[in-house]
């Protein structure tokens, strides 16, 4: 099974793949964690460019660095994972690109999606969890360490309305209310998981 974790930045997903991971561990399940960007050796370098908050970029180079960084990690970690028998749980992936560049950054969810086709190869999630949060308390976690951290409540705000807008014509998508504990969070995606 492939499955991604969504959500505006201090959403949770970094406690979530851990949890989720031990949650695995104890079921004798195979499975591997990583996120985006940065899932790879490149990745981490790209990573570095896109975070840094003393680095400004264009909507169009961050786009064309995000689709780089996911064809990287798709070869590299996910389809050798999946093909090895292993679950993937990832960190964002393709509907981050959508949502973040496609619409708040207003390049066209078209746009997006077609190099983000591209880059994975129709590659798609099983499952796709959003850790939902207003974004007055996402926005007040964050603590502003990188360069999309400090975009400001209104984006945050434009961030949160096109995921829960897009998520509706995901298969196999679900919202999660984020602002329970992370140990809720965690039961309330393993209860929407084929678990053995």
């Amino acid at each position: 099974m492939f499955v991604v974790l969504e959500g505006p930045d201090s959403s949770g997903k970094s406690t979530q793949l851990e949890l989720l991971a031990e949650a695995m561990q104890e079921r004798g399940i195979p499975c591997v964690t990583t996120r985006e960007p940065g899932g790879t050796k490149l990745g981490a370098e790209l990573r570095e460019l896109l975070l840094s908050p003393s680095r400004t970029m264009r909507p169009l180079t961050e786009l064309l660095l995000m689709v780089a960084d996911r064809h990287e990690h798709v070869e590299e970690v996910i389809r050798p994972a999946l093909a090895a028998g292993r679950w993937v749980i990832c960190s964002r992936y393709v509907l981050s690109s959508v949502v973040y560049q496609g619409i708040a950054r207003d390049l066209g969810a078209d746009m997006a999606e077609q190099l983000n086709q591209a880059a994975t190869g129709g590659l798609v999630a099983d499952y796709t969890f959003l850790l939902d949060l207003p974004p007055e308390l996402a926005y007040g976690r964050t603590g502003l360490r990188d360069r999309l951290e400090g975009e400001g409540l209104s984006f945050y705000a434009k961030v949160r309305n096109a995921y829960l807008e897009l998520l509706e014509s995901q298969p196999g998508a679900h919202v999660v209310d984020a602002t329970q504990s992370p140990e809720e969070v965690c039961r309330a995606i393993l209860a929407r998981l084929p678990l053995p």
